[in-house]
């Protein structure tokens, strides 16, 4: 472990991390292939080295946040209702935020103080196809101007107001689209997940919001994840995802990218990559890369796509 007294974070080795691991836990790691993206491998070595002991980690933080939640009804002499404890995970495309979020949500339930885990995805806060089509950003869909940040602060307002029942809107990445008729409910958890590119944005999204209250949604988080990695590698990662998908969702009559399915794998990487320069990169580099130092902890990745190293914000 190395430290430098002019940094904000703490950097980590991984197998200075691994020494954080916890044996009783590695009976939840059975069905770990439900767990994980596609073309994200997911091995138990990479979970009980790293995700185990941010669990624990997380669990440390979590218990603090509830006995000063406890000390503040001492001090006031009232039984003021416990809100949920908040973690917001951010990074780019590809890179594996969804498989991160997953393993988290599953260990952080095995322990007794915290067993109710909602995870949630920005992903349902993106504008319907036809909004965006209106606005004329389909082709920025993404960036934080295709997203109803709106509607996403007033989700995480009331979740951390501790209000009973909360619902958030369902997004299909198999229709590419909002799912109108379909809501996420989100009753009483004791920690809230959330997960999205953007979630650590801070700059504000048009000139006259400037003009309104500085309200961001990182602002509800009580910890955040910044998953990392080289661009270089975040362009393949995501090249062979579309591949893979062009012989498998795609193939489907419902998906909205079924129109690739007949595409070459040549093609298929030609079509990828030309997304990820003209959409996937630009949102990289001017809106989520930017935000990672703004994160509690970064999980650095590397081209095998397990974590390597992590840098751990001082406190």
């Amino acid at each position: 472990m190395t430290r430098n007294n002019y940094a904000p974070y703490i950097t980590i080795t991984r197998e200075e991390w691994a020494k954080r691991s916890d044996d009783p836990m590695l009976h939840l790691l059975k069905d770990i292939d439900a767990l994980h993206g596609l073309n994200e491998p997911l091995t138990t070595e990479e979970i009980t080295q790293i995700y185990v002991p941010l669990s624990r980690l997380l669990n440390l933080y979590v218990t603090a946040a509830q006995g000063l939640h406890t000390a503040t009804n001492s001090f006031l002499g009232s039984q003021i209702h416990k809100v949920p404890y908040i973690i917001g995970i951010a990074g780019s495309v590809a890179v594996g935020k969804s498989t991160t979020a997953r393993v988290l949500q599953r260990l952080l339930s095995a322990w007794p103080n915290h067993p109710r885990i909602a995870l949630v995805t920005t992903d349902g806060f993106l504008y319907p196809n036809r909004v965006l089509e209106q606005k004329g950003i389909m082709n920025r869909k993404g960036f934080p101007e295709s997203y109803d940040i709106r509607r996403l602060i007033q989700f995480l307002a009331s979740v951390k107001s501790g209000k009973g029942k909360v619902t958030a809107p369902v997004y299909s990445h198999l229709e590419y689209d909002i799912l109108p008729n379909e809501l996420q409910t989100i009753e009483s958890p004791d920690i809230v997940i959330v997960e999205g590119v953007n979630v650590l944005q801070v700059r504000p999204r048009h000139p006259q919001a400037q003009r309104e209250p500085a309200i961001f949604v990182s602002d509800f988080f009580d910890f955040s994840i910044y998953v990392d990695a080289e661009e270089k590698d975040l362009q393949e990662w995501y090249v062979e995802r579309f591949k893979s998908l062009r012989r498998t969702a795609f193939q489907s009559p419902d998906s909205y990218f079924h129109r690739y399915a007949h595409l070459s794998d040549e093609e298929s990487e030609f079509f990828a990559r030309g997304i990820w320069n003209e959409i996937n990169k630009p949102n990289l580099e001017l809106n989520i890369m930017p935000t990672r130092f703004r994160a509690s902890l970064i999980l650095e990745k590397g081209s095998h796509h397990f974590v390597q190293s992590l840098k751990l914000r001082k406190t």
